[in-house]
This record gives structure tokens, sequence and C-alpha cells, in this order.
């Protein structure tokens, strides 16, 4: 089976697909942004990289979101929310991390089945 890689770079590749599964990098958003904005603009970037990958936010399968403080649980789950509203949810965990840079507040990791 092939192994197709998407916007490799020198240390990983935002996603891999094989065997009819797509499996991202953890994306983050922007440094300075809510927390709310942070979960948005990584959902944005998953979206977008699940669409390369011939998937689609519907085709979700699992989500590990990562934040850096569990305190924004609820401002992260309300954009969340309106990510998936209108599509099957894929099975999903939170937890918190640290994260690689302070600025960002959380991480989300999915992996999803080709269309």
């Amino acid at each position: 089976m092939s192994i197709t890689r998407i916007e490799e770079g020198p240390r990983m590749s935002e996603a891999v697909v094989h065997n009819g599964v797509v499996y991202l990098a953890g994306q983050v958003g922007e440094a300075g942004q809510s927390v709310a904005e942070q979960t948005a603009t990584a959902l944005a970037e998953i979206e977008r990289l699940l669409v390369l990958a011939g998937s689609s936010k519907a085709h979700m399968l699992t989500a590990m979101v990562w934040l850096a403080d569990m305190a924004d649980f609820e401002e992260m789950n309300s954009a969340w929310d309106a990510f998936v509203a209108g599509v099957p949810k894929p099975t999903r965990a939170t937890g918190q991390s640290s994260l690689a840079d302070p600025a960002w507040r959380v991480e989300i990791v999915v992996t999803g089945a080709v269309k």
C-alpha cells in the first residue's frame, strides 16, 4: 500500500494518508488569539488538510484536544461545537498538557477516513 505525505517538511508532515486513513499533525492557532480563536484557527487548518487528503470534517474518526489549562475547556468547546454542528461527531478526548510554545493554548490532533 502506498503512503502519501502532505506538506512534508524537514521534521514532519502535516498529514499522512495510508490505507484509507488520514493522520494529521497537531494543529494550533496564532499566538495572541483567545482560546476560542485559536481553536477555530486550528480547526480551519484541520478542515483544509482533510480536504487536501481526500477527506472532510464529516469523515473525522477521532480527535485529541490538548489544552494548556483545563480552565479553557468551555471556551474551546464553543468553537469545537460550532465546527462539528451538522456533521457526524468523531470520538474525542481532551486533556491538559504543556504545549511546545507557551503562547499556544490549544492543540488538536485528528484522524479521519478518506471519502
